[in-house]
């Protein structure tokens, strides 16, 4: 069902693909949008017990129509990469996830990610429960089940 790599020799262990998801804070989630135009957008994750979590608005969003209408997603994560000496090349890794996405409504599951998602971002453990206890009923939690995911590092040749 889904495509293998091409180049081979290019790709990353499952292990070192989780080790992105869970280091690297940012992603680009890809949904069928309005009119079946895909729709791109930048957001924060957390990787945690083999699904990836995120925040958003309960009020109505181009993301929350498009998972609402097409369960189906793509996310990529990219490392900060590495500057070659003298040179504008950057190696970095990449991952690719492909998988379903849905809304938590579970309240304390929602809570319990919630909390796994702020205390990757908030300075504190304390900062994360206040920011839940303030804005629980008006964040949405979405979860991504991964069906495939590849990763690759891209060397200068």
């Amino acid at each position: 069902m889904f495509r293998e790599m091409r180049r081979k020799k290019q790709a990353l262990s499952e292990e070192e693909c989780i080790d992105i998801l869970i280091k690297e804070p940012r992603g680009v989630l890809a949904v069928l949008g309005d009119d079946d135009y895909p729709y791109a957008v930048p957001l924060s994750h957390v990787y945690v017990d083999g699904k990836i979590y995120f925040h958003g608005t309960v009020k109505e969003s181009h993301k929350r129509d498009a998972i609402e209408k097409h369960e189906k997603v793509s996310y990529c994560v990219m490392n900060k990469g590495i500057k070659a000496a003298d040179d504008w090349w950057y190696t970095f890794k990449s991952v690719i996830v492909f998988g379903r996405m849905k809304t938590i409504k579970d309240r304390d599951t929602k809570i319990e990610k919630l909390t796994h998602l702020g205390n990757k971002f908030f300075p504190s453990e304390e900062e994360t429960k206040s920011e839940i206890d303030k804005l629980l009923d008006v964040t949405e939690l979405y979860e991504i089940t991964i069906e495939h995911m590849s990763g690759k590092i891209v060397e200068e040749k």
